[in-house]
């Protein structure tokens, strides 16, 4: 593997190169419609506003959480919905309001993932707790069939004193064993400013058992507030708690991976992990203090040979790059929540060196596939599939609130 020194790359912080697929651009798949007016947006939306990205389930049909069930008046609740590649959507849950307007079975939902028993399984930001009005509660954990039935709370964040079973989750994943996993970023045993640090925890889908796996002890030792989990090449579990950390569900161990970010510049460079690459390797995007930009990263499992590849852009046309992705050409994908307009774009890394391959930047607050995209998939046929959580054209009397929205780079099958 190639090493570029810190110096190389001050001298290098500049787009390498953009190049456009010929033809190629999203097409709008479904558009998620609210009750109102365009001008104010402020509305019902009967099946969901905001949607939060997709996953494709093993039948081939698409699945995703919409994270509000209104816009503009009571930004709670939220749907889960199936999307059909021919863009049928199905509502297959709401999330609503019970007694003194809490919501005990959870509120705005975040990403699904599939379980090995077939079924569904998500997280919500709030709701979960029977309290008093007003309550907004911790969130939950919820599963139910890919036809919408069996909807089941299966966890409520801090239900139990001092919340040592977690609070704050991430995204879920399915482990190499057959269980789930997730982090929360507080909550737990450990003892961080006079609150826990953090937990991993399990789910069995047999059960649907939850049970926290490990607690981050303290601020100095392995870290506080992990975010989400991948699964590596040696069915280990790797994730960033201030440090990149590996986790072994086999054994419960937690150890920390030595991945040593320079300084640059006399500045702290700083970076997560968050896909494993073709070759084995770890892959993120780093950052460094003071300065403007964002680049790829790459370190071997036991966090030796890091190599820092040249900023790909500055951080005015970064944006907030969300949710890095493997593709089937062996470059990594992502959406720009912001991107070069403002509205987001989508665009592809060179694995060897980092440098921008393709850009697409059909997304503004007029376009047909709307703004601000949330993250991208690659379905089974090579297409990428994402979705922009505002903005779209809806017709008269109402307003558009999210897209869902595919690409046909011309990639191969994955």
């Amino acid at each position: 593997m190639k090493r570029n020194t810190p110096v190389a790359i001050l001298f290098a912080l500049l787009l390498a190169s953009s190049a456009y697929a010929a033809g190629a651009q999203p097409i709008a798949v479904y558009t998620f419609a609210c009750k109102g007016s365009a001008f104010r947006r402020v509305g019902p939306c009967p099946e969901g506003a905001i949607p939060y990205s997709l996953l494709q389930g093993s039948d081939g049909n698409f699945y995703g959480n919409a994270q509000m069930s209104s816009e503009g008046e009571s930004d709670t609740g939220g749907t889960v919905f199936s999307l059909t590649p021919a863009g049928k959507l199905t509502v297959l849950h709401t999330f609503t309001q019970g007694a003194n307007n809490t919501f005990a079975n959870g509120s705005n939902p975040g990403l699904l993932v599939e379980g090995s028993d077939g079924k569904l399984y998500g997280s919500t930001i709030y709701g979960g707790i029977n309290g008093g009005q007003g309550s907004i509660g911790d969130g939950v954990l919820f599963r139910l069939n890919k036809d919408g039935s069996g909807f089941q709370v299966i966890h409520r964040f801090c239900s139990e004193t001092n919340c040592t079973d977690g609070v704050g989750t991430t995204a879920l994943l399915a482990g190499a064993d057959g269980n789930l996993y997730g982090t929360t970023f507080g909550g737990g045993t450990g003892s961080c400013s006079g609150s826990g640090c953090g937990t991993i925890f399990k789910i069995t889908p047999s059960s649907g058992a939850y049970e926290v796996v490990f607690n981050f002890p303290n601020e100095t030792t392995d870290g506080y507030e992990p975010t989400n989990l991948i699964v590596g090449p040696n069915r280990s579990l790797y994730g960033n708690s201030g440090r990149v950390f590996e986790y072994t569900p086999s054994t419960g161990v937690l150890q920390i991976v030595p991945v040593d970010f320079p300084l640059i510049n006399g500045q702290r460079s700083t970076g997560a992990v968050e896909v494993v690459g073709a070759n084995g390797n770890l892959y993120g995007l780093y950052g460094v203090l003071g300065l403007e930009g964002t680049g790829l990263f790459e370190v071997e499992t036991d966090g030796s040979n890091l190599q820092l590849f040249p900023f790909y852009t500055t951080r005015d046309g970064a944006g907030s790059p969300d949710g890095l992705i493997l593709a089937s050409d062996d470059n990594f994908w992502m959406a720009d929540f912001n991107g070069t307009s403002g509205y987001g774009d989508i665009i592809s890394l060179s694995s060897s060196n980092g440098t921008v391959l393709q850009t697409f930047t059909p997304f503004s607050t007029t376009a047909a596939v709307g703004a601000y995209p949330a993250g991208i998939i690659q379905a089974k046929n090579g297409t990428f599939w994402g979705t922009t959580t505002e903005f779209g054209k809806a017709s008269n009397g109402h307003f558009a609130a999210g897209v869902a929205f595919s690409l046909d780079a011309g990639l191969p099958p994955r």
